[in-house]
């Protein structure tokens, strides 16, 4: 038997509940499981992280499969951690201490669709493309649209709360989670009920969106779907400046306007707002033309459908090319696609609406100072959610890097202390893990206090939240 670092005992257990071709082992599989699409040249700090592989990798074919496992973790004190496809880009999936990657990839069934509640109920490791094909010919579609589309999990973006772009009008994934089912870290099994609110004590499915598997694991989710629309809009808006447009959004957003795909980005030749309306055809014209009118009256120019059509049809390549060239490869792979470049880093922001235009002006003078420079700004969704793109000015590859993580940390500090969050868009990982405790505060030890009651071995997730 492979030396595994575990004992054989646990090994023979998960082979005899799961098969022996769902018990991997091999030195190749265990370092293609181990992470996810963060590669330690971007986790600035947390580089130790990466040094444990995992011991095994799981692969249940079903929720008894997982309480098994999660029993077996519980007797055996071995850390679990949940993977769907790796796609995430904050290190959640990485073994930080070792243990059971536990692959979700083969609970893939859409187990219903339901036209007139407007739910599908998934198990965990359905691909978000799959259940958008099998939406398609009942006139329907899923709500959550990232880039990562074509290779992203169902439980994996709610297990960060991920955005995708139709997150203006629909929300981020943990908002159209209707109901979950989950095995608790001592292998129990608890339902939600798919109703869209309760007042009969707190809503037990939101311990589990955005927590990154340190709660336990999602085995099914009920989640909202929506009709294909019957008008399909889409507008561009050119500023001459960031600010402009800044307050444009923020006014269409102070009205109740709220189209399908809201992105102000500005990069080196110049300030494009991307605009998609989407819905019934009268009110998709009412809100097209009343947001043209918002746009002009902040000094947009209309720039025609096209700029935003091209942005939409390209939304998934680089997903396609993460899925030819790094899905599943062995982690040096995964981290050779970044090899020659000086260091870059992509950041998201919340902030108040009123906070963000001077959080960019401070930002600016940060990184003035540090030698670094932002090739791109935006606003993805909401006026408050604000992201940057930075990459050094110059300097040899290991003194950028070093001085791109100081001026990283100092931005994401700054949203801290003017009260926004670093984050709201990937989850935490290991690569803002040491950062959690002084933005959550006191509330830091409310979720320690929840973890230790329901995972008093911690073999959860380990070290990730903070925990």
């Amino acid at each position: 038997m492979p030396d595994t670092g575990l004992p054989d005992s646990l090994i023979n257990a998960l082979t005899k509940c799961l098969g022996r071709d769902n018990v991997l082992t091999d030195p190749y599989d265990l370092d293609r499981y181990s992470g996810d699409a963060l590669s330690p040249t971007r986790a600035f700090g947390a580089e130790d992280s990466f040094d444990r592989l995992a011991d095994v990798v799981a692969r249940p074919g079903s929720t008894e499969d997982v309480s098994a496992v999660l029993k077996l973790a519980n007797e055996f004190g071995t850390p679990v951690i949940p993977f769907g496809a790796g796609t995430g880009v904050m290190g959640a999936t990485v073994p930080a201490m070792g243990g059971i990657v536990l692959d979700m990839q083969r609970m893939n069934r859409i187990l219903a669709i339901n036209p007139t509640d407007m739910t599908a109920e998934v198990e965990a490791g359905v691909v978000l493309e799959d259940l958008e094909n099998a939406l398609f010919p009942l006139g329907l579609m899923p709500g959550h649209d990232p880039y990562s589309v074509p290779i992203a999990t169902v439980a994996g973006t709610i297990s960060t709360n991920g955005v995708g772009y139709r997150a203006g009008a629909n929300g981020p994934m943990g908002d159209q989670v209707v109901a979950l089912e989950a095995v608790l870290p001592d292998g129990r099994v608890m339902s939600t009920r798919a109703v869209p609110n309760q007042s009969s004590g707190p809503s037990l499915k939101h311990l589990f969106i955005g927590s990154e598997g340190v709660f336990g694991i999602i085995t099914k989710a009920t989640i909202r779907v929506f009709r294909l629309p019957e008008a399909q809009v889409f507008r561009s808006v050119a500023f001459d400046t960031f600010d402009q447009g800044f307050n444009a959004a923020a006014e269409l957003f102070a009205l109740g306007l709220r189209p399908t795909l809201v992105d102000l980005t500005e990069e080196d030749d110049g300030i494009m707002f991307h605009l998609l309306f989407e819905g019934f055809k009268e009110g998709v014209e009412a809100n097209e033309k009343r947001s043209l009118a918002v746009c002009a009256q902040f000094g947009g120019r209309y720039m025609g459908p096209e700029p935003t059509m091209a942005y939409w049809e390209d939304r998934r390549q680089s997903a396609e090319n993460y899925k030819v060239s790094a899905l599943g490869k062995p982690r040096s792979v995964r981290w050779g696609r970044w090899r020659g470049r000086r260091g870059f880093d992509y950041l998201h922001l919340g902030l108040p609406i009123s906070k963000v235009l001077e959080y960019k002006k401070r930002c600016d003078e940060i990184m003035s100072q540090g030698g670094v420079r932002a090739t791109e700004y935006a606003i993805w969704s909401r006026p408050e959610l604000f992201s940057m793109l930075i990459v050094p000015e110059s300097g040899t590859a290991a003194g950028t890097r070093d001085q791109l993580g100081k001026t990283v940390e100092q931005v994401l500090l700054l949203a801290q202390d003017m009260g926004g969050v670093m984050e709201y868009c990937h989850g935490v990982g290991v690569k803002l893990n040491h950062l959690l405790a002084r933005e959550m505060g006191v509330g830091q030890e409310v979720v320690k206090a929840m973890k230790h009651a329901l995972d008093p071995n911690n073999i959860m997730n380990p070290g990730k939240l903070g925990l």
